[in-house]
């Protein structure tokens, strides 16, 4: 297949106009509404490079949430998308255009090329290996990120990310690009880089729309259109070379050698006087644009090299099983490399399980240890129970913004990135518990029958992935400090009711009944009924002992009240709160990502 330089494809140029748009939002519950939009009028044209610009608290950033679609709610005025063949719908526009966030979010352990491919894979279907890693070489080169594209994202430049931003939403060929402040955190290079690679971009045809809050003044004259805000306002809409003359018709003399952006904002900033209202006036008089679309034969070819074909591969995305397979690798290949999350917990459980093997070393055998054997057993539902859900709690709130981003761009749905993270975690959680029982249950003298030991293992799996979906549903609600904390106090209130601390025949009778909706009560109970319950025989007692009172391991059950037998209830049940919690946390986690948009 022969790869053409061409631009854009002209039917999907889209322009974008905007007339008396306002934006107001509630201060305060029930309290007045503050108006951060007023009545802004405006065109922003394919084939442009256009900066947003203005001091803080103008409503550049609204202004951009509202054309990506971040923002729907509390809106007046009109927003049109019009294309060469008429206007597009909203809901379609918004799956043509990608958003750049100012934040670089993206997986620091994979590499460049790993992130590009697996974008591609995501965003394109029906397409060769071969033309897939050309498209990707495409790209890189006009990014000038080839070089570098073996190198893994954590060790990348501030301005390498920020390209590499732009890099993974150019796979489907966008024909709107949005991005917020490119250029923040930049050093003068690697911003006149990055704009550059935006410039010739948006020659090809595209529509690049950008804010930006005080660039210099080479950096200014590298856009094509200026759309100044102040106070809600549009103070100044026209071409970079324009400006110095616009502000001296209305009084303001940029002095020589003066930065023009720098100038345009000590004005609106009222450093020389409150002259807000009169720039109002006056950009509505002479800052009108022509709304004609424009003429296709006004692009270069200079940009990205598409296969004559791409149009169509840009409007047939993969299906979503192909696009879970391809997350499904990416997660693997995360978790093979992350090894904060693999190697380390895998050594710290052998290692707790290695110590509480020699601290309780033969207690399951021992008649007279039957008391530490069951303190085991607890310790073994408080171990397994916080190490899951802790760091579940951290997992989607450092994922989240990624998690967003992607979303939004129409990489993926949530449900198939959901059950994506359920998948790759639950070998993990099996074998983290294979490894801590295997050891402790030998170690500690548990009964060698195949049947407890599998009854045994069973609860702590089921005990470690209901605490882990319980995590999942804190880290979905709070942020990563809260999290922790409240995670922290449920698990602690939890054990006051598992039924060692205190019995659950000591318990007052009201606590009692509470104490039923106690995931950590069916697996302590789970526990004890593998290990004592199925008629299990008497316990040795050594000749050291004068009285083995847990002898009979029967003794022990009727002492805290679980002597019925209730296994494989306690099975269902930590199946069901499972199930639940990871239902809640899914219907918690869509609910925040949409307000967040």
């Amino acid at each position: 297949m022969q790869y053409t330089s061409v631009s854009l494809n002209a039917t999907r140029a889209v322009d974008i106009h905007f007339k008396d748009l306002s934006y107001q939002v509630q201060i305060r519950y029930r309290g007045p509404k503050k108006q951060i939009l007023k009545g802004l009028n405006g065109v922003f044209k394919c084939g442009e490079l256009t900066a947003i610009m203005g001091p803080s608290g103008a409503g550049k950033s609204s202004l951009l949430n509202i054309l990506t679609g971040f923002q729907e709610e509390n809106l007046l005025g009109t927003m049109e998308y019009i294309s060469r063949q008429g206007k597009l719908d909203r809901k379609k526009c918004k799956k043509l255009s990608c958003y750049v966030q100012q934040a670089d979010n993206m997986y620091g352990l994979l590499t460049i090329q790993e992130s590009m491919m697996l974008a591609s894979c995501l965003k394109i279907a029906s397409i060769t290996q071969k033309r897939r890693q050309t498209l990707i070489d495409d790209i890189l080169d006009t990014l000038n990120l080839s070089k570098a594209k073996n190198t893994r994202v954590d060790r990348l430049s501030g301005g390498q990310k920020k390209r590499l931003s732009i890099a993974l939403e150019l796979i489907d060929n966008p024909p709107i690009m949005f991005l917020d402040e490119p250029t923040s955190g930049l050093d003068s290079l690697a911003s006149s880089q990055c704009i550059a690679a935006l410039q010739t971009l948006a020659k090809s045809g595209r529509a690049i729309i950008c804010t930006i809050h005080q660039p210099s003044a080479a950096l200014y004259h590298m856009f094509d259109y200026i759309y100044l805000i102040a106070d809600g306002h549009c103070m100044y809409a026209d071409v970079p070379n324009n400006t110095i003359n616009y502000f001296a018709k209305q009084g303001f003399q940029c002095p020589k050698y003066h930065n023009p952006a720098d100038y345009m904002l000590e004005v609106v900033n009222q450093e020389y006087g409150n002259y807000n209202n009169q720039l109002v006036i006056a950009a509505k008089k002479y800052c009108q644009r022509d709304e004609t679309p424009l003429q296709t034969n006004t692009f270069t070819k200079s940009g990205l090299s598409f296969a004559n074909d791409r149009e169509g591969i840009a409007i047939n995305p993969p299906s979503e099983m192909m696009r879970f397979r391809v997350l499904l690798r990416r997660c693997v290949l995360l978790l093979y490399r992350d090894w904060t999350t693999t190697y380390i917990k895998m050594f710290f459980h052998f290692l707790v399980a290695l110590l509480l093997g020699l601290l309780y070393m033969h207690a399951g055998a021992d008649g007279s240890k039957t008391i530490s054997n069951v303190s085991f057993m607890f310790f073994t539902v408080v171990y397994i129970a916080y190490t899951s859900m802790m760091p579940a709690v951290l997992r989607f709130p450092l994922e989240m913004d990624i998690l967003r981003k992607e979303r939004f761009n129409n990489w993926y749905q949530l449900k198939t990135y959901y059950i994506t993270t359920i998948i790759t975690t639950f070998p993990l959680q099996v074998f983290f518990c294979l490894l801590y029982s295997g050891v402790s249950y030998v170690l500690t003298g548990q009964p060698m029958e195949w049947f407890r030991y599998y009854r045994f293992l069973l609860i702590v799996i089921l005990t470690s992935i209901s605490a882990e979906s319980m995590g999942i549903g804190f880290g979905a609600i709070f942020d990563p400090v809260n999290g922790t904390f409240i995670g922290s106090i449920v698990i602690c209130t939890l054990l006051c009711f598992i039924g060692f601390l205190i019995f659950l025949n000591h318990m007052p009778i009201v606590l009692y009944y509470v104490s039923y909706i106690n995931y950590l009560r069916y697996a302590f109970e789970g526990l004890l009924q593998s290990v004592y319950g199925y008629h299990r025989e008497k316990l040795s007692c050594p000749s050291s002992a004068i009285y083995c009172h847990y002898r009979m391991p029967s003794a022990m059950l009727e002492e805290l009240n679980m002597i019925k037998p209730m296994f494989w209830i306690d099975v269902a049940v930590l199946f069901i709160y499972f199930v639940f919690f990871r239902l809640a946390a899914y219907i918690v986690l869509k609910r925040r990502l949409t307000k967040l948009w």
